[in-house]
Protein backbone atom coordinates (compact mmCIF):
# COMPACT_ATOMS: atom_id res chain seq x y z
CA UNK A 1 0.00 0.00 0.00
CA UNK A 2 1.33 3.41 -0.97
CA UNK A 3 1.30 5.60 2.15
CA UNK A 4 3.05 8.65 0.73
CA UNK A 5 1.79 12.07 1.77
CA UNK A 6 3.12 15.61 1.84
CA UNK A 7 4.62 17.32 4.85
CA UNK A 8 1.81 19.87 4.87
CA UNK A 9 -0.89 17.17 4.72
CA UNK A 10 0.83 15.08 7.40
CA UNK A 11 -0.23 17.62 10.05
CA UNK A 12 -3.85 16.57 9.40
CA UNK A 13 -3.06 13.32 11.23
CA UNK A 14 -3.24 15.26 14.51
CA UNK A 15 -6.80 14.50 15.67
CA UNK A 16 -9.32 17.13 16.72
CA UNK A 17 -9.59 17.88 20.40
CA UNK A 18 -6.73 17.64 22.86
CA UNK A 19 -4.43 15.25 21.03
CA UNK A 20 -1.54 13.27 22.51
CA UNK A 21 1.50 13.74 20.28
CA UNK A 22 4.67 11.67 20.66
CA UNK A 23 7.91 12.81 19.01
CA UNK A 24 10.85 10.56 18.25
CA UNK A 25 14.57 11.22 18.18
CA UNK A 26 17.14 11.52 20.95
CA UNK A 27 18.31 14.83 22.52
CA UNK A 28 19.69 16.80 19.52
CA UNK A 29 19.69 13.87 17.08
CA UNK A 30 17.12 12.95 14.43
CA UNK A 31 14.38 15.23 15.73
CA UNK A 32 11.25 15.74 13.57
CA UNK A 33 11.92 19.43 13.00
CA UNK A 34 10.19 19.63 9.62
CA UNK A 35 7.00 18.24 11.12
CA UNK A 36 7.16 20.61 14.11
CA UNK A 37 7.47 23.60 11.80
CA UNK A 38 4.67 22.32 9.57
CA UNK A 39 2.53 22.10 12.72
CA UNK A 40 3.31 25.72 13.55
CA UNK A 41 2.19 26.68 10.04
CA UNK A 42 -1.09 24.75 10.41
CA UNK A 43 -1.71 24.49 14.17
CA UNK A 44 -4.25 22.12 15.80
CA UNK A 45 -7.45 23.50 17.25
CA UNK A 46 -6.41 22.87 20.86
CA UNK A 47 -3.10 22.59 22.74
CA UNK A 48 -1.70 19.06 22.87
CA UNK A 49 -0.16 16.68 25.36
CA UNK A 50 3.45 16.14 24.29
CA UNK A 51 5.24 12.86 24.98
CA UNK A 52 8.91 12.44 24.14
CA UNK A 53 11.69 10.48 25.78
CA UNK A 54 13.91 13.58 25.70
CA UNK A 55 12.45 16.91 24.57
CA UNK A 56 14.60 19.26 22.52
CA UNK A 57 14.46 22.01 19.94
CA UNK A 58 11.38 20.68 18.12
CA UNK A 59 9.43 20.50 21.37
CA UNK A 60 10.53 23.97 22.46
CA UNK A 61 9.17 25.37 19.18
CA UNK A 62 5.75 23.85 19.90
CA UNK A 63 5.78 25.15 23.47
CA UNK A 64 6.73 28.63 22.28
CA UNK A 65 3.79 28.64 19.87
CA UNK A 66 1.35 27.78 22.68
CA UNK A 67 0.53 24.39 21.13
CA UNK A 68 1.39 22.30 24.21
CA UNK A 69 -0.81 22.03 27.29
CA UNK A 70 1.22 19.38 29.14
CA UNK A 71 4.59 17.69 28.82
CA UNK A 72 5.67 14.15 29.60
CA UNK A 73 9.44 13.76 29.29
CA UNK A 74 12.42 12.91 31.44
CA UNK A 75 14.52 15.78 30.00
CA UNK A 76 13.79 19.09 28.31
CA UNK A 77 16.75 21.07 27.06
CA UNK A 78 19.30 21.72 24.33
CA UNK A 79 22.27 19.83 25.83
CA UNK A 80 25.50 21.83 25.29
CA UNK A 81 23.45 24.82 24.11
CA UNK A 82 21.78 25.22 27.48
CA UNK A 83 18.18 25.41 28.59
CA UNK A 84 15.19 25.27 26.25
CA UNK A 85 14.17 28.95 26.44
CA UNK A 86 10.45 28.69 25.66
CA UNK A 87 10.00 25.78 28.06
CA UNK A 88 11.95 27.57 30.76
CA UNK A 89 9.82 30.70 30.48
CA UNK A 90 6.45 28.93 30.13
CA UNK A 91 4.14 29.60 33.06
CA UNK A 92 1.03 27.66 32.08
CA UNK A 93 2.44 24.22 31.21
CA UNK A 94 1.39 21.13 33.14
CA UNK A 95 4.47 19.03 33.83
CA UNK A 96 3.83 15.33 34.36
CA UNK A 97 6.80 13.93 36.26
CA UNK A 98 8.56 11.20 34.30
CA UNK A 99 11.81 9.28 34.30
CA UNK A 100 13.48 7.03 31.77
CA UNK A 101 11.97 4.05 33.57
CA UNK A 102 8.40 5.34 33.76
CA UNK A 103 8.28 6.19 30.05
CA UNK A 104 10.00 3.01 28.91
CA UNK A 105 7.84 0.78 31.12
CA UNK A 106 4.67 2.65 30.15
CA UNK A 107 5.46 2.02 26.49
CA UNK A 108 6.22 -1.61 27.27
CA UNK A 109 2.80 -1.96 28.90
CA UNK A 110 1.15 -0.59 25.75
CA UNK A 111 3.11 -3.00 23.58
CA UNK A 112 2.02 -5.85 25.84
CA UNK A 113 -1.62 -4.69 25.63
CA UNK A 114 -1.87 -4.44 29.42
CA UNK A 115 -2.84 -1.52 31.63
CA UNK A 116 0.44 -1.27 33.55
CA UNK A 117 3.95 -2.68 33.84
CA UNK A 118 5.43 -3.57 37.26
CA UNK A 119 8.96 -2.57 38.25
CA UNK A 120 11.21 -1.82 41.20
CA UNK A 121 11.78 1.69 39.80
CA UNK A 122 10.80 4.65 42.01
CA UNK A 123 10.75 2.49 45.14
CA UNK A 124 12.21 4.45 48.04
CA UNK A 125 11.60 7.81 46.34
CA UNK A 126 8.97 10.54 46.66
CA UNK A 127 8.12 10.47 42.95
CA UNK A 128 4.79 8.75 43.49
CA UNK A 129 3.63 11.74 45.55
CA UNK A 130 3.83 13.71 42.30
CA UNK A 131 2.13 10.99 40.26
CA UNK A 132 -1.01 9.70 42.01
CA UNK A 133 -1.77 7.60 38.90
CA UNK A 134 1.35 5.51 39.59
CA UNK A 135 0.43 2.87 42.17
CA UNK A 136 2.32 0.61 44.55
CA UNK A 137 1.37 -3.05 44.32
CA UNK A 138 2.53 -6.34 45.84
CA UNK A 139 4.10 -9.11 43.83
CA UNK A 140 1.52 -11.94 44.08
CA UNK A 141 4.32 -14.51 44.29
CA UNK A 142 6.98 -12.95 46.53
CA UNK A 143 5.02 -10.23 48.30
CA UNK A 144 7.67 -7.70 47.29
CA UNK A 145 6.55 -4.09 46.84
CA UNK A 146 6.52 -3.01 43.20
CA UNK A 147 5.64 0.12 41.24
CA UNK A 148 2.84 -0.19 38.66
CA UNK A 149 3.52 2.20 35.79
CA UNK A 150 0.41 2.90 33.67
CA UNK A 151 0.51 2.30 29.93
CA UNK A 152 1.68 5.22 27.77
CA UNK A 153 -0.42 5.73 24.66
CA UNK A 154 -0.51 8.44 22.01
CA UNK A 155 -2.77 9.51 19.18
CA UNK A 156 0.09 10.23 16.80
CA UNK A 157 3.76 9.26 16.90
CA UNK A 158 6.10 11.16 14.56
CA UNK A 159 9.52 9.69 13.82
CA UNK A 160 12.20 11.03 11.51
CA UNK A 161 14.10 8.33 9.62
CA UNK A 162 17.18 8.11 7.44
CA UNK A 163 15.19 6.49 4.67
CA UNK A 164 11.82 4.91 4.08
CA UNK A 165 9.81 3.35 1.27
CA UNK A 166 6.26 4.18 0.13
CA UNK A 167 4.85 1.36 2.29
CA UNK A 168 6.20 2.96 5.47
CA UNK A 169 9.14 0.67 6.21
CA UNK A 170 11.84 2.86 7.76
CA UNK A 171 15.51 2.77 8.72
CA UNK A 172 16.65 4.78 11.74
CA UNK A 173 20.36 4.12 11.93
CA UNK A 174 22.05 2.84 15.07
CA UNK A 175 20.71 5.28 17.65
CA UNK A 176 17.10 4.20 18.13
CA UNK A 177 16.12 5.80 21.41
CA UNK A 178 12.58 4.52 22.00
CA UNK A 179 11.45 5.24 18.45
CA UNK A 180 10.68 1.63 17.59
CA UNK A 181 8.51 1.33 20.69
CA UNK A 182 6.74 4.60 19.86
CA UNK A 183 5.93 3.24 16.42
CA UNK A 184 4.04 0.34 17.95
CA UNK A 185 2.41 2.40 20.71
CA UNK A 186 0.94 5.10 18.49
CA UNK A 187 -2.66 4.98 17.34
CA UNK A 188 -1.29 6.56 14.16
CA UNK A 189 2.34 6.76 13.06
CA UNK A 190 3.95 9.25 10.69
CA UNK A 191 7.42 8.69 9.27
CA UNK A 192 9.27 11.68 7.85
CA UNK A 193 12.33 10.52 5.95
CA UNK A 194 15.47 12.02 4.52
CA UNK A 195 14.96 9.88 1.43
CA UNK A 196 12.18 7.78 -0.06
CA UNK A 197 13.45 4.69 -1.90
CA UNK A 198 11.37 2.24 -3.97
CA UNK A 199 11.69 -0.58 -1.42
CA UNK A 200 13.75 -1.30 1.70
CA UNK A 201 15.20 -4.76 2.18
CA UNK A 202 15.77 -4.17 5.90
CA UNK A 203 13.87 -1.90 8.26
CA UNK A 204 13.93 -0.82 11.91
CA UNK A 205 10.21 0.05 11.77
CA UNK A 206 7.81 -2.18 9.89
CA UNK A 207 5.46 -0.42 7.52
CA UNK A 208 2.49 -2.41 8.81
CA UNK A 209 2.24 -0.05 11.81
CA UNK A 210 2.82 3.15 9.84
CA UNK A 211 -0.11 5.35 8.80
CA UNK A 212 1.70 7.71 6.45
CA UNK A 213 5.20 8.55 5.22
CA UNK A 214 6.57 11.71 3.63
CA UNK A 215 9.89 12.77 2.23
CA UNK A 216 11.59 15.54 4.18
CA UNK A 217 15.21 16.06 3.09
CA UNK A 218 17.22 17.51 5.99
CA UNK A 219 13.99 17.17 7.96
CA UNK A 220 15.88 17.07 11.28
CA UNK A 221 17.90 20.26 10.65
CA UNK A 222 19.23 22.11 12.59
CA UNK A 223 19.47 19.00 14.79
CA UNK A 224 21.69 16.25 13.45
CA UNK A 225 20.90 13.22 11.35
CA UNK A 226 24.02 11.07 11.38
CA UNK A 227 25.56 10.05 9.04
CA UNK A 228 23.82 12.47 6.65
CA UNK A 229 24.67 15.75 8.42
CA UNK A 230 25.77 17.12 11.82
CA UNK A 231 23.80 19.55 13.95
CA UNK A 232 24.06 23.21 13.02
CA UNK A 233 25.55 24.78 16.13
CA UNK A 234 25.26 28.33 14.82
CA UNK A 235 21.51 27.96 14.33
CA UNK A 236 21.17 26.60 17.87
CA UNK A 237 23.03 29.65 19.17
CA UNK A 238 20.82 31.94 17.08
CA UNK A 239 17.73 30.28 18.53
CA UNK A 240 18.86 30.67 22.13
CA UNK A 241 19.86 34.29 21.54
CA UNK A 242 16.67 35.32 19.75
CA UNK A 243 14.09 33.47 21.86
CA UNK A 244 11.92 36.01 23.63
CA UNK A 245 13.05 38.87 21.38
CA UNK A 246 11.58 40.59 18.33
CA UNK A 247 13.89 38.61 16.07
CA UNK A 248 12.51 35.22 17.15
CA UNK A 249 9.56 35.14 14.72
CA UNK A 250 11.85 35.93 11.81
CA UNK A 251 14.15 33.04 12.70
CA UNK A 252 11.24 30.60 12.95
CA UNK A 253 9.83 31.85 9.64
CA UNK A 254 13.18 31.33 7.93
CA UNK A 255 13.36 27.75 9.26
CA UNK A 256 9.78 27.13 8.14
CA UNK A 257 10.51 28.42 4.65
CA UNK A 258 13.57 26.18 4.44
CA UNK A 259 11.65 23.05 5.44
CA UNK A 260 8.29 23.60 3.78
CA UNK A 261 9.51 25.01 0.46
Amino acid sequence: MNKLTTLQDSVKLIPEGEAVLALGGVTNYRRPMAFALATLANPPSRPMTLITFTAGLESDLLVGAGLVARVRTCYFGLEAFGLAPNFTQASDLEIIEESEASLALGLRATLGKVGFMPSLAWQGTDLMKLRPDVKEISDPYSGEKLTAFPAVRCDLAVIHALRADPMGNAQLGRNWGVDRELAYAGENVLITAEEIVPRLKQADIDGSVVTAVCEAPKGAWPTSCYPNYPLDGQEFLNYVELAGTEGYDGLVQSWTARHLH
